[in-house]
């Protein structure tokens, strides 16, 4: 076996291990949305209005997508010093996101629904437990983005080998739709 033999098995491996892991995160908030209808039907639910910072947030996550998209596209074309600036941004734009998802916890709690405690509801538990698990898997998202930040640095990404890239930008993009579903779950089913 080849080195460009052994690599191509390896990356395929690791893409294959990526789809089964975010296949289990689908798994999970599947879990978490159909407990949220089951229990909709309770007579203690509430429903509320959406906080506009979960749609600014929304916004931000999908530009996000976007700027790592062209990080990939730049890294092929060999133009490092534009991969630098859109893995960068990419980095802000996810901060931003956490931002505006805990101003959003800020804008529920302002109108004074709390996810736990006497004044809290089924309702409020259910979208603070949802959008923090979200979060958490998050962090894994940003976590990887400065592991491939800390990579391209090193030069250990170019047009032939774009790995790390790939599969950061595979996990970016899976939360980016995951956090669209749920945001459009969450609005549209009150």
């Amino acid at each position: 076996m080849t080195v460009e033999e052994y690599n191509e098995r390896s990356g395929r491996s690791k893409k294959m291990l990526l789809w089964f892991a975010m296949i289990s995160f689908v798994m999970v908030f599947a879990g978490l949305t159909s407990a949220y209808i089951v229990s909709k039907s309770r007579a203690d639910w509430k429903n509320f209005e959406m906080p506009s910072a979960f749609l600014i947030s929304t916004i931000v996550i999908l530009i996000s997508s976007i700027t790592f998209h062209l990080a990939k596209k730049a890294i092929k074309d060999n133009n490092r010093s534009l991969t630098s600036i859109y893995l960068l941004t990419t980095l802000g734009l996810g901060i931003a996101f956490v931002y505006f998802q805990f101003d959003g916890f800020g804008q529920l709690i302002k109108l004074g629904l709390y996810p736990t405690g006497p004044t809290s509801s089924v309702t409020t538990s259910f979208l603070f437990v949802v959008v923090l698990a979200h979060l958490l898997h998050l962090f894994g998202g940003l976590i990887s983005i400065l592991v491939i930040i800390y990579n391209h640095f090193k030069q250990k990404y170019n047009p032939g080998q774009t790995l790390g890239i790939e599969l950061g930008a595979m996990f970016w993009h899976f939360l980016d739709f995951l956090w669209l579903c749920l945001f459009l779950f969450l609005y549209f089913f009150k």
